[in-house]
C-alpha cells in the first residue's frame, strides 16, 4: 500500500498533486486535527478478533465528564455572551447517548468542548481519565487523537484517494506511513460497513449513503473509546439513515466505544440508551 501511495502520486501533475495536497489539508481541518503528536506509538489497531471487547455485563466507567461548564465569546467586551450555562453531564464507556436540542440551544459549542475544539471558559472536563480542560494545545491533540472518532453530516473524504485509502488516512498520519495493518484493518472495516469489493472506488464513484459509509470506517480506524457524531444521517435518506445508524450501534456493542450522536430525528434519538435534550444553553434532560 505505502508504494501505491506512491505510485498514485507519481502519476499526478504538479497543479492536481498541490490541489490533492489542499484538500487533504482542509479534511484534515474539518477533522480538528485528528492526528497525535509525532512522538506518540506508531503501532496501528489490531483486528477485532485478536482484541475482543469487554465482556457484556462488565462495570463501566466514565469516558467523559463534565462538571459546571461554561462558555462565553467575546469575553471582557460590552457585548461579552454566554451560552453554555453550567453544564454537567458523564458518559458512561459503551453508552449510546442522543444529544437534541432547538437550533441555537449550544449543541454545536457543546459538541466543539466534549471534542476537545473548543476551550471552555470556566468548569472541568475530565477524558478517559484525564483532566483535559488543563492541556496546552499538544496535550489536547494528544487526548483527542487516541480516543475520539468525528463523523460529519458531510463526509469530506478526499476524492483523489479511494475508500481504502480514506479509511488508512488517521493510521498513515499516526504511523507516518501506510502498513499492511492499517491496509488489512481498513479492508475490515469496510466489509463491515458493507463495502467490500468497493475497496478502490474514488468517492466520486459512490453514492451519498456509501461515501458516508466509508467516513464512519475512517472513524473507527483507530479504534477510538468515544464517537462523536454530528448530525451523521442529515442528509440521508430514511431507510439510509437507519443503516447508518445501525452500524455505529453495532461498533457501540461489539467493541464498548461510548457513542454521542446530535441529531434532530426524534426517531432515532428515541433509539439511543439516554436522550440530552439541550434548550437555552441548559440541559432540560439527561
Amino acid at each position: 500500500m505505502a508504494n501505491k501511495f506512491a505510485d498514485l502520486r507519481a502519476q499526478m501533475t504538479p497543479q492536481s498533486q498541490a490541489r490533492a495536497e489542499a484538500k487533504a489539508q482542509a479534511m484534515l481541518a474539518e477533522m480538528q486535527r485528528l492526528q497525535m503528536e509525532p512522538s506518540r506509538s506508531t503501532t496501528l489497531p489490531i483486528s477485532p478478533a485478536t482484541q475482543p471487547p469487554e465482556p457484556q455485563g462488565h462495570v463501566l466507567t466514565n469516558i467523559l465528564n463534565l462538571q459546571d461548564i461554561r462558555k462565553s465569546y467575546n469575553v471582557g467586551t460590552p457585548v461579552e455572551t454566554e451560552v453554555l450555562h453550567g453544564i454537567s453531564l458523564s458518559l458512561a464507556q459503551a453508552e449510546f447517548v442522543s444529544l437534541t436540542g432547538p437550533s441555537g440551544s449550544g449543541k454545536s459549542t457543546l459538541l466543539n468542548i466534549i471534542g476537545l475544539l473548543e476551550r471552555p471558559t470556566s468548569g472541568t472536563l475530565h477524558m478517559a481519565g484525564e483532566r483535559a480542560d488543563t492541556l496546552d494545545d499538544a496535550g489536547l491533540t494528544r487526548l483527542r487523537g487516541r480516543t475520539i472518532g468525528f463523523v460529519f453530516q458531510f463526509h469530506h473524504l478526499l476524492p483523489a484517494f479511494t475508500a481504502l485509502e480514506n479509511v488508512m488516512m488517521p493510521g498513515i498520519i499516526e504511523a507516518g506511513q501506510a502498513t499492511a495493518e492499517g491496509e488489512a484493518f481498513g479492508r475490515e472495516l469496510l466489509a463491515r460497513v458493507g463495502l467490500a469489493g468497493a475497496e478502490h472506488k474514488r468517492p466520486g464513484e459512490l453514492s451519498g449513503g456509501m461515501q458516508q459509509r466509508v467516513a464512519i470506517a475512517r472513524a473507527l480506524s483507530l479504534r477510538p473509546r468515544l464517537i462523536l457524531a454530528d448530525e451523521p444521517t442529515g442528509n440521508l435518506d430514511t431507510v439510509t439513515a437507519d443503516e447508518v445508524f445501525g452500524l455505529l450501534r453495532e461498533f457501540n456493542q461489539d467493541h464498548g466505544s461510548a457513542c454521542l450522536i446530535v441529531t434532530h430525528d426524534p426517531r432515532l434519538a428515541a433509539r439511543c440508551d439516554r436522550p440530552i435534550v439541550l434548550v437555552d444553553g441548559r440541559l432540560t434532560s439527561g
